[in-house]
């Protein structure tokens, strides 16, 4: 059997066997750091593949940097061995929800999620710190102790003098105010890319402070050509904090594209939704409709476009020239598409209606504008405040019915509403509330994941007061509240009560394993047989950091069945089986490998003795033999 890695994905040696499939020549070998041979990359012949002439250091060329780039570039790449243990008792309906809600630095839980969801997510919302010199920006290394961080964070300079305390706040009296955001965002976007699925987009929301570096950032790891749209949002009912000479009342969004995209399709809201304001006959059927001028003068002389049309009797001529041809028009006029006004001095006005759903019922949809006109912070702040029935819970967090807008976007004519929307600064979980609420006005299977750090609260504040002590607790009750209204709120409508308001709590943790799972040279003969499991661990934490190992998603389905005594797991109908109890029988072995699995993983030590060990293959050889055996 094969022993399983049990850390995520190494994106360099990925990298590195991608070029070896390319160019072959320029793969060499080395000896590492601990004197064992490695695939490593000969740059110098690389060079030559890809340019007949090379930048030389020092060469002026166009690019965006900033102290510690490379570090944080790295940084992305690096694989983690943390993992993500189930919580139960916190999660709802966990047997059978397809959402998740995990706990942790965003980082390592996305290095931890990039295997299994690698492509798989169709759209990223985040609303990452703004830098606005009062919000903390996030230390990379929370596993790390104090002492551990303060030595690989650039806390110290060259002589050990202290630069800045990791717990103080990101002030502009920091020297490195831009640089510590920059190398935050950047390794977290550059992991997010490798999640999103071919046709997946990102909308990040940020203000003034760094949406130029934020540009530039998207720009390099996304590329310019994917850049779809800085979105201007007024997000302020009446005005805003006073800046020199303005009133600020705008954020910006940031939407890139995981590929260059085709078509972008929006349903109509606000101001665009309000001009379907009038009724006629058809409004049963097409709904209301808004009007648009058929006559022009932009078109230059059209003669053909020169032409008379009759209304009660009336010959009515256009100004100019009119939009549409005779046989249109006529055709347009037959079919009562096309509205007449009288004017106060006898003329008429010609307009075409537009009804917000087509002859087939399905609902009018037209192109996103570059500036949105709400919904507003007030309303998100409101939404909280309703569902909390208190005062300040979590104030200035997004409305919902923005990130439904997005959600709800169509890309490339797809419209499938069964896919993964991620955001990984998940605040109050406004994502996951969206999500919900747009699944149970269309009927959509969308799956959300939720990624937070579990931020606590101010003593002082109303959620701390009110029992919330850090922001994931706001978050899971939101989930929990804003799910119960939707279903209350739509009880009526048929198959509400197939609607997924559950999610399952994940929290980010150190591995599973003991540090000689992983470094076993690095220990002694008689301790490489001790356990190799930590003492706290349950079976369903290893069945997780399997799952991930796999490439199994987190949200599959999970029974346990008793075998032979012993506890057995089955994930997805059979396609990951795995028992992690001790003194495990051939008979077990041989009830197992009657299920036939894809995979079966156990632990090294789970046999009960040598004959399981020696007829371990065997038996699998003889009931199932194209299983895949894995062990810990």
């Amino acid at each position: 059997m094969d022993k399983l890695k049990m850390q995520s994905l190494d994106v360099v040696g990925s990298n590195i066997k991608k070029i070896q499939q390319l160019f072959p020549n320029c793969v060499t070998e080395r000896l590492n750091k601990d004197g064992k041979p490695e695939l490593a990359i000969d740059f110098e012949k690389l060079q030559a593949e890809l340019s007949n002439e090379i930048i030389v250091e020092g060469e002026e060329r166009y690019q965006f940097t900033w102290p510690d780039k490379r570090a944080a570039n790295r940084l992305a790449n690096t694989p983690t061995t943390m993992t993500l243990r189930p919580c139960r008792e916190e999660s709802v309906n966990f047997d059978h929800t397809q959402n998740l809600y995990i706990e942790g630095d965003n980082l390592d839980v996305l290095k931890a999620l990039r295997e299994t969801y690698l492509v798989k997510v169709k759209m990223i919302y985040i609303d990452p710190p703004y830098n606005t010199g009062n919000d903390f920006v996030y230390n990379d290394d929370f596993a790390q102790s104090r002492g551990e961080f303060e030595e690989t964070s650039g806390l110290f300079d060259e002589e050990g003098n202290q630069t800045i305390d990791p717990m103080q706040r990101n002030t502009e009296s920091n020297g490195r105010f831009h640089t510590d955001w920059l190398n935050m965002i950047y390794p977290r976007l550059k992991v997010a890319r490798d999640l999103l699925s071919d046709d997946g987009v990102i909308f990040i929301s940020i203000d003034d402070n760094e949406v130029e570096n934020l540009r530039k950032i998207c720009d390099e790891i996304f590329g310019s050509e994917n850049h779809i749209e800085t979105v201007v949002w007024k997000n302020k009912y009446g005005a805003g904090a006073k800046t020199v000479g303005f009133i600020s009342a705008h954020e910006y969004i940031l939407v890139y594209s995981k590929n260059t995209i085709t078509d972008l399709t929006c349903e109509f809201i606000g101001e665009e939704r309000e001009k379907y304001n009038k009724k006629d006959s058809k409004f049963n059927q097409r709904g209301p409709y808004r009007t648009q001028p058929l006559m022009t003068n932009s078109l230059g002389d059209r003669p053909n476009l020169m032409y008379s049309i009759f209304y009660n009797g009336v010959e009515i001529k256009p100004r100019k020239q009119w939009v549409w041809s005779k046989e249109r028009m006529e055709e347009a006029i037959a079919n009562d598409n096309v509205e007449f006004s009288l004017q106060k001095d006898g003329s008429y006005t010609v307009r075409s209606k537009s009804y917000l759903y087509d002859e087939n019922g399905k609902i009018r949809r037209g192109k996103p504008v570059s500036v949105m006109n709400g919904p507003f912070t007030q309303d998100g702040t409101q939404e909280v405040r309703n569902l909390f029935d208190a005062k300040s819970v979590f104030d200035f967090t997004k409305p919902s019915e923005l990130i439904k807008f997005f959600i709800g976007l169509e890309i490339n004519g797809n419209n499938s509403r069964d896919y993964i929307i991620l955001d990984f600064f998940s605040g109050s979980a406004t994502t996951a509330h969206a999500v919900m609420q747009l699944n149970a006005e269309d009927g959509g299977n969308r799956k959300f994941i939720m990624v937070q750090l579990p931020e606590k609260t101010d003593e002082k504040s109303e959620a701390y007061k009110a029992g919330y002590p850090n922001i994931c607790e706001i978050g899971k009750e939101r989930i929990r509240r804003a799910g119960k209204k939707i279903k209350e709120d739509n009880k009526d409508k048929e198959g509400i009560e197939k609607l997924d308001i559950g999610f399952r709590v994940l929290k980010l943790d150190s591995s599973n394993m003991e540090d000689v799972y992983y470094t076993p040279q690095e220990f002694t003969m008689q301790s490489l047989f001790n356990e190799n499991v930590k003492a706290d661990r349950t079976g369903e934490d290893l069945l997780f950091q399997v799952m991930l190992d796999l490439g199994i998603e987190l949200s599959a389905k999970i029974e346990t069945q008793q075998i032979a005594g012993k506890t057995v797991y089955l994930v997805d109908d059979n396609y990951l089986v795995a028992c992690f109890d001790r003194d495990v029988t051939e008979a077990a072995i041989t009830e197992i490998a009657k299920l036939h699995p894809i995979y079966f993983v156990m632990r090294d030590a789970s046999a009960a003795n040598d004959n399981v060990i020696d007829n371990f293959e065997q038996l699998f050889e003889a009931y199932s033999k194209d299983t895949v055996r894995k062990i810990l």
